[in-house]
């Protein structure tokens, strides 16, 4: 039996909600036959999509005739948590009935703390919401003050800072929750910002979004997860990924990442997040194991059978 902290892709997820509940489905049958095998369970999901949707109905509602109150960033990112994790939890409980399998399952709301002076702050990264025009974008930038990119070749798209995570706020109930045998949601999108103020140490909510690889390799860290398992769109780690000399990678150590890194196999919107997390949570224990492995797999993953397997040495 091993407490794993599950990393689910936004694969995992849909572009509305009906498309999502039908996604869910699939992701809660696999899930639950992990609980059948004796594992206890914490997931945590991405939302950069819903998160988008959602700031820009708000954003809508509150300048156009309706005039509802403005909705900061923060509060989007719950939101997007609650209702990724209503969805979530609703297809594991069926699914857990349809298997007989007795076990309570719930969404934890979670605040990360990060670093006021992360220089991530400096240099906005991280994509959120639509597609613009450059007309369109250059627009909104001088009326409302937000930074854009253009992404791909698809069109611009705005960008806030993607700092470090540096705690989980909620860890202690996550992991009284966890070792009390239920499974538990949480730290969706990896979390939402927070930062403490100077005076009296506050929490307070900033305009941010945290990778949700490394938030989940820091939770895994901090309930004593035996181990970290990312699900993406493949199935193992590659060196040289879409070549003709492409290679599969089995079992790597941190010293064979560190290597891989430099040499720049893993690219930077895609495999090199997932990688460096799997570094951060197996760095210091010769006991933890992060595993990269498709959504289809991952049983197979968890047995050692697929996937690729990440340790200290």
């Amino acid at each position: 039996m091993s407490k794993i902290v599950i990393a689910l892709g936004g694969n995992a997820l849909g572009n509305d909600p009906k498309e999502q509940l039908s996604l869910l489905e699939k992701v809660s049958e696999i899930i639950v036959n992990l609980v059948k095998d004796g594992n206890k369970i914490v997931l945590t999901h991405g939302n950069g999509p819903q998160v988008g949707q959602i700031l820009l109905a708000m954003e809508y509602s509150s300048t156009g005739e309706v005039k509802t109150p403005f909705m900061p960033f923060p509060e989007c990112g719950s939101m997007s948590q609650g209702y990724i994790g209503y969805q979530l939890q609703q297809c594991l409980q069926d699914e857990l009935e349809r298997q007989g399998v007795v076990k309570n399952c719930a969404t934890l709301i979670t605040q990360v703390l990060v670093d006021p002076n992360d220089t991530a702050f400096q240099n906005p990264t991280k994509p959120i919401g639509m597609f613009y025009s450059e007309e369109e974008a250059m627009k909104i930038k001088e009326e409302k003050g937000y930074q854009f990119v253009e992404d791909s070749g698809r069109g611009y798209r705005r960008v806030v800072p993607s700092p470090k995570p540096i705690d989980i706020i909620e860890k202690n109930v996550i992991k009284q929750l966890v070792d009390n045998d239920n499974i538990v949601i949480a730290v969706g999108g990896g979390g939402i910002p927070v930062i403490k103020t100077d005076k009296i140490e506050l929490l307070e909510g900033v305009e941010a979004v945290i990778d949700k690889d490394r938030s989940a390799a820091l939770l895994a860290k901090e309930i004593d997860a035996d181990i970290l398992l990312i699900l993406t769109a493949v199935d193992k780690v590659c060196l040289n990924y879409n070549k003709p000399n492409q290679i599969e990678l089995d079992k790597i150590n941190v010293e064979d990442c560190e290597k891989y890194i430099k040499e720049g196999h893993f690219a930077k919107g895609s495999m090199l997040p997932k990688v460096e997390a799997c570094i951060d949570f197996v760095k210091d224990s010769d006991t933890n194991t992060a595993i990269i492995s498709s959504l289809e797999k991952a049983s197979e993953a968890i047995k050692g059978k697929s996937g690729t397997i990440i340790k200290r040495r």
